[in-house]
C-alpha cells in the first residue's frame, strides 16, 4: 500500500535519538517532512541527510519539521547523527510499522528484510499527505525541487 495525496497518515509510534517517542500526534498543526532512508552510515543516505543538513535553514525559515526515519536502532541513529552533525530529529522505526504502513518497505534489501525504502512524505498540519514518493532504487535522492515547490506553497497557506 503507498499513501497518496490527499489521504490522512496512519497512526504510528517512532522513537528518535534522544529515546523519545514520536506519534502522529506530535505532527498536528505543522508541516512536516518526513524522510525514510535504508541505512545509516551508507554513502546515499549521508549525501542526502547531509544536504538536508546543510539546507536546513530553509526548512525552519518554511516553519517545517523535518524527521528522517530508518529501521535502524535508536542507539546506531544517535551515533550517525553525532558523526555526520545532522541538525534535525532521526528516529527509528525498528520494528517496521511505520514503513509498512507508509508503503516504504523493502522485502529483501541485499539479504536483510524490513529495510526502509527511500522516501519523502510532505504532511500538512491536518496530518494530510500533500507529496508522497517512494523510490525503488536506493541509489536515488527523492526530488527536493518539488519537495520544495510544496512546502513554499503550504508556508504560505500557513502564513496567510
Amino acid at each position: 500500500m503507498h499513501l497518496t495525496i490527499g489521504s490522512a497518515i496512519p497512526s504510528f509510534s517512532i522513537t528518535d535519538t534522544d529515546k523519545h517517542a514520536i506519534t502522529e500526534h506530535h505532527l498536528k498543526g505543522k508541516i512536516t517532512l518526513l524522510l525514510f532512508f535504508p541505512l545509516a552510515f551508507t554513502s546515499t543516505c549521508t549525501k542526502e541527510l547531509c544536504a538536508v543538513r546543510d539546507d536546513l535553514s530553509r526548512y525552519n525559515n518554511l516553519h517545517v519539521r523535518v524527521i528522517g526515519i530508518s529501521t535502524d536502532s535508536f542507539f546506531a541513529l544517535a551515533k550517525y547523527k553525532e558523526e555526520q552533525q545532522l541538525n534535525f530529529t532521526l528516529a527509528s522505526d525498528y520494528n517496521k510499522d511505520m514503513a509498512a504502513a507508509f508503503g516504504c518497505l523493502y522485502d529483501n534489501f541485499y539479504g536483510m528484510h524490513g529495510v526502509a525504502k527511500r522516501a519523502a512524505f510532505v504532511i500538512d498540519g491536518n496530518l494530510n499527505v500533500c507529496y508522497a514518493e517512494v523510490l525503488e532504487n536506493a541509489s536515488d535522492i527523492p526530488d527536493f525541487n518539488a519537495i520544495n515547490t510544496i512546502l513554499n506553497t503550504l508556508a504560505g497557506k500557513v502564513s496567510a
